[in-house]
């Protein structure tokens, strides 16, 4: 939760003046669509109630075009939005108990020291500020109220993390960990693995055998009918009395109703579809339905231009057999990547066991061997971003597996690390003395993660947000 509070934070911070001065837009007809339901809970943190009007208003305030909103759906936009509402509440319930405050003269202090409302001659002009709120169509009262929140926000932080300095030892420690130098030697091991196509057809039966109970497949038999406003109200648009519908069938379910029932009630017919397994070239609705076979037997799934009423009727466990194409593809890569993982894990195995030196890592490349010097933590050309972040935590004469961006796998030697300190390179004290500021306010930060999330237990009415979205598909 903080992670979402913090970046928001930064927002504010770099840009505060920008990020307030927000242009409402109007979403003609919303309010009709939500009178009767504005009062109702869409999120609660403990026991405060978040309202679907306060998330609306939100919105509004968000100055997101509906569009781009619509096109995001699918991208959870709208949980990203309530999310950083729920931030919000929380920045001011913590700010409520802690009693942090802004005077009115340090508001107005705040004001007169912006540069944006400044003449020529540096001083605040109240016509320049007067100007501003007219450009932007705000009142002085709301614009002012927006700042003391950003700036209640701001002590709130500097609270958690304020006043941190750090000591040049551990910014020369941050700025060696960066830029020591590292010369490797390392084997591709794409070379020492089994090839697939070298698995003779008993490997396959052996292996079949001896994991019967885990290869078998769901087939499962199914009915299902979707469900659009055409077929349910008569009309081609999502208005309230689809939505009312839609309650009932939500209700009916509840009561335990079966879909044949349903289908008579709503006078939809149903499709049936029996020994049915997952399949790429498949149907998309099909295949929806199968990754859902272990939830509920009978439900409602919202496909944005129509719902989807399914109900499991039954689950087959069947193993497949080698003569089905799939399956024997399937087969191939699980014994491929079981074997890969055997020889990667004896490797590493002996590495941990202290079994593993040079002559081992001679004897693996066949005389294959390259070499390459990392320049710093940030080089990634030839290795993962987090297989760099591996190496430069270990010690030289270390050996080690690592992958690049292409999921290769290479075994890796630790040779010369060549390390500088920070006082050779002064111009940079500065840089790392703050790059160490703020992995220590990091670490404070985590902390008071942990302390949010302890303290403040949040809860979706995630059926509220459906009508929410609903609005805008």
């Amino acid at each position: 939760m903080l992670n979402i509070i913090r970046n928001f934070s930064k927002t504010i911070f770099a840009k505060i003046l920008i990020i307030i001065i927000i242009i409402p837009f109007i979403f003609w007809g919303m309010g009709g669509v939500f009178n009767k339901g504005n009062s109702n809970s869409i999120a609660k943190i403990n026991n405060y109630n978040i309202s679907t009007q306060d998330f609306i208003d939100y919105i509004n305030q968000s100055k997101i075009n509906p569009e781009t909103i619509k096109k995001d759906l699918e991208n959870n936009v709208l949980e990203k939005l309530l999310s950083m509402l729920v931030s919000e509440k929380i920045l001011e319930m913590e700010i409520k108990n802690l009693n942090l405050f802004i005077s009115d003269k340090t508001l107005i202090k705040t004001i007169k020291n912006n540069k944006n409302f400044h003449d020529g001659k540096k001083k605040f002009s109240r016509t320049k500020y007067e100007k501003f709120l007219l450009s932007q169509n705000f009142t002085a009262t709301r614009f002012e109220k927006e700042l003391k929140k950003n700036e209640l926000k701001k002590k709130l932080f500097a609270y958690v993390a304020g006043g941190i300095k750090s000591p040049f030892f551990y910014a020369n420690n941050t700025y060696i960990q960066e830029n020591k130098k590292i010369e490797i030697e390392f084997i591709n091991l794409e070379n020492k693995y089994q090839k697939q196509n070298s698995f003779l057809e008993s490997d396959l039966i052996a292996f079949i055998n001896d994991n019967k109970d885990n290869l078998k497949e769901d087939y499962i038999d199914f009915s299902y009918f979707k469900i659009t406003p055409n077929n349910l109200t008569g009309y081609d648009e999502f208005n309230e009395n689809f939505f009312k519908k839609i309650d009932e069938i939500e209700n009916d379910i509840s009561n335990g109703v079966k879909i044949d029932v349903l289908s008579k009630k709503l006078k939809i017919q149903t499709i049936i579809k029996k020994n049915y397994i997952l399949n790429e070239k498949g149907d998309e609705i099909h295949n929806k339905i199968y990754q859902k076979r272990n939830e509920n037997k009978i439900q409602l799934i919202d496909e944005n231009k129509f719902y989807i009423l399914f109900q499991i009727n039954k689950i087959n466990e069947i193993l497949p057999n080698l003569d089905d194409l799939n399956f024997k593809n399937k087969i191939t890569n699980t014994l491929y990547t079981k074997k890969k993982y055997e020889y990667n894990k004896k490797i590493i195995d002996e590495i941990n066991n202290k079994k593993f030196n040079y002559t081992s890592f001679k004897n693996i490349s066949s005389g294959k061997i390259e070499n390459i010097e990392l320049k710093s933590i940030k080089d990634d050309n030839k290795f993962s971003t987090q297989s760099v972040k591996l190496l430069y935590s270990l010690p030289s004469n270390s050996f080690t597996l690592v992958n690049d961006k292409k999921d290769n796998v290479y075994l890796v030697k630790l040779n010369k690390v060549v390390i500088n300190n920070l006082f050779n390179n002064s111009n940079l004290i500065t840089e790392y003395i703050s790059l160490s500021n703020n992995k220590i306010k990091n670490n404070l930060f985590e902390s008071f993660d942990l302390l949010i999330e302890d303290k403040y237990k949040i809860n979706v009415n995630q059926k509220t947000l459906e009508r929410v979205k609903n609005y805008f598909r």
